[in-house]
């Protein structure tokens, strides 16, 4: 073997060779991968990439920009990013407990809407309701609501053997137009052509809160996010319930002769990942938001889709790559308006990420590969002591 060819293998298998970490280091070298051409992308485009880099981690708050506006720092471009960061987060792990199953939850775009409209009307504009009771209602009704879309689609695949990715992309629509219109009709507010703005006390982001001469947008429903991927974590990897959703989602027919009930388990997965649908819903429309615009499914359902691929569909995982993906998107407007790359280019980054994280597999099967081939021709090496001509340790005493 070439003896660059030896040193790059011994390398790369160094990197990345470990089994027990490599669930982490092949995703991060793919995501290292990714942003370098992202870097090339830029270059090509006209652009500065260090400079749109720095934009980026700027626009979300975490680099400090040169200068502010009155009321705002590092601190309140922070919370903002924790703002859109919560409902991408929760989505994901929708999307990632369908996937643990076997399922494709496509319609968390539709299951967020429909959670987010219900809660408005029922609870978000309630004005007497005192504020604690009105976040918890906020909640709960979210909660519930996705959890019935979520368990329809479980359902209608349990009883009728129908495609999750053609039911959930029905109701996607469904939900789309009635919803629609529904806020023209009743909940149109005239000047901003959007549904009326909930009240204060049911929204899950204190807007504009007085903070040390500040004004921050805080998010309540963060922790939660957080608490709810280390829950799912342990739901997975600690209890009988997620030893039957993992084996149902390896092989249903196997899962059913073990005694496995297949049925319950799918809808019970898409009743959960209905549930967390649902939280991103509500922290959506009745936190980042307030209001809900018609005729417009959120596109954060369809991007933790790739932000549950991109996480390999671990909990733990999906907290790092939906942080990654939040700060393409909510710093591009500042790297557009900074460096002069046009906002989209984030979105051609996101999908760079996307298409190597799509390719872990294959880099996971060629780094197996070269370990075998280094340990083979250490097996077919002699050892130092059998080298020569058989003349050895004793030949000096004859």
């Amino acid at each position: 073997m070439n003896k660059i060819t030896r040193v790059f293998r011994k390398g790369f298998v160094a990197m990345l060779g470990n089994e027990k970490t490599q669930p982490f280091a092949i995703p991060l070298f793919t995501i290292l991968i990714s942003l370098l051409v992202g870097m090339a992308v830029i270059a090509l485009t006209g652009g500065n990439p260090v400079s749109a880099y720095r934009n980026l981690l700027e626009g979300s708050g975490l680099l400090a920009k040169s200068s502010y506006a009155a009321y705002k720092s590092m601190l309140t471009d922070f919370t903002s990013f924790l703002n859109a960061w919560t409902p991408m987060l929760f989505a994901a792990l929708a999307v990632a407990i369908a996937l643990k199953a076997g399922l494709f939850n496509i319609g968390v775009s539709g299951q967020m809407l429909t959670a987010g409209f219900i809660t408005s009307v029922t609870v978000g504009y309630a004005q007497s309701l005192p504020w604690p009771v009105a976040k918890i209602l906020t909640l709960a009704v979210g909660i519930v609501v996705g959890m019935l879309v979520g368990g329809l689609i479980g359902w209608l695949k349990y009883r009728f053997n129908i495609n999750e990715v053609v039911s959930s992309i029905m109701i996607n629509y469904i939900a789309q137009y009635i919803i629609s219109f529904f806020i023209n009709t009743f909940y149109m507010n005239p000047v901003s052509r959007q549904s009326q703005v909930v009240a204060e006390a049911s929204r899950l982001t204190l807007m504009d809160t007085p903070v040390g001469g500040l004004k921050i947008d805080i998010p309540l429903g963060i922790l939660l996010a957080v608490i709810a991927a280390i829950v799912l974590r342990f739901l997975m990897n600690r209890t009988v319930l997620g030893y039957e959703i993992k084996a149902v989602g390896a092989s249903p027919k196997a899962a059913k002769y073990a005694g496995m009930n297949v049925g319950r388990n799918m809808i019970l997965t898409m009743m959960i990942s209905g549930a967390l649908a649902g939280l991103a819903g509500v922290t959506y429309f009745m936190g980042y938001f307030g209001s809900i615009q018609p005729k417009v499914l959120p596109s954060t359902g369809f991007d933790a889709i790739a932000v549950a691929l991109l996480g390999n569909s671990n909990p733990i995982g999906i907290l790092f790559s939906s942080f990654l993906i939040t700060i393409l998107g909510k710093g591009s407007t500042y790297m557009s308006s900074q460096s002069g790359v046009q906002a989209e280019i984030a979105s051609v980054i996101t999908g760079i990420i996307l298409l190597f994280a799509a390719c872990s597999a294959f880099v996971k099967f060629r780094v197996n590969r070269m370990k075998e081939l280094l340990e083979e021709e250490a097996q077919e090496q002699p050892s130092v002591g059998k080298r020569g001509d058989g003349k050895g340790k004793g030949d000096g005493d004859l």
